[in-house]
């Protein structure tokens, strides 16, 4: 499953590692301009570029769900 998202800051980026921390499956953030970053980790994640959406990836729709949910509240 891929879900494209608008991440606009740094405690929405924190959200998505801390989401993704009480995942089971493995979630990945791949930016606009390649690169890839496991959801569970900050420093991966603060690496990419949020000037653009970018696609949260999970294989498994109840994590999919708790990611996204956790950046739109």
């Amino acid at each position: 499953m891929v879900r494209q998202v608008k991440v606009s800051s740094f405690s929405e980026v924190q959200e998505i590692v801390s989401a993704a921390a009480r995942c089971m499956s493995e979630v990945g953030v791949h930016d606009m301009k390649g690169s890839i970053a496991d959801a569970k980790s900050i420093l991966g994640m603060m690496c990419l570029d949020y000037s653009h959406p970018v696609n949260i990836v999970c294989e498994d729709a109840n994590d999919m769900n708790l990611v996204v949910h956790a950046i739109r509240q």
